[in-house]
């Protein structure tokens, strides 16, 4: 639940810094969020949508627009360009992509829409200095808490033996994953 909060405050800190400017020359500012899951898992893509809600409910003239499940499973038919046209003819001076899924992608549209900024959650461009100037990235600090949850798992269990469930194979579930291994072995040897 508390990822969750971090995730909702981090998405509402997002939009209203990126505002800012735009809101100075218009009097609606419209964002699109682009979920890799439903707006109602429980999760990762709900926390997002509420927190775009959020932004919708206390910033006047702020209108969201969102594309949820946009995932090879759910919707392989459509690509993240094709949602980002249909919210920049919409009118979209933020769009926020919700997954590292995204994160090549999303860099690679940023040069074509440079008057529109992209935020990707998940993402490390930015830090490592190959995105464009309108691309920025923001991630909660995910180790620490699998980390924990490992050795939660380590001093429960009663075989020795664990197991983790990532969504995807990519380098932030081996990320996390690692975190929670490292953390059960910690706990399990001390």
């Amino acid at each position: 639940m508390k990822s969750r909060a971090i995730l909702l405050l981090a998405l509402v800190v997002l939009v209203l810094f990126s505002v800012g400017s735009v809101f100075a020359q218009s009097d609606e500012f419209v964002f699109g969020l682009v979920l890799v899951g439903p707006q109602d898992d429980g999760g990762w893509s709900q926390a997002h949508y509420a927190g775009g809600l959020y932004v919708e409910e206390n910033l006047p003239g702020s209108r969201m627009l969102v594309f949820e499940s946009l995932n090879p499973a759910d919707s392989p038919e459509v690509t993240l360009r094709d949602v980002v046209e249909i919210f920049v003819g919409e009118g979209a001076q933020l769009i926020i992509t919700t997954s590292d899924a995204f994160e090549e992608d999303t860099t690679a549209l940023a040069g074509d829409y440079p008057d529109v900024t992209f935020v990707n959650v998940s993402g490390d461009d930015v830090l490592l200095g190959t995105a464009p100037a309108n691309v920025g990235n923001v991630m909660a600090q995910s180790e620490w808490p699998r980390l924990i949850a490992g050795c939660a798992s380590a001093l429960a269990t009663e075989t020795g033996k664990i197991g983790y469930l990532g969504p995807l194979i990519n380098a932030e579930t081996r990320r996390v994953a690692s975190s929670q291994y490292l953390g059960a072995r910690y706990c399990r040897e001390t």
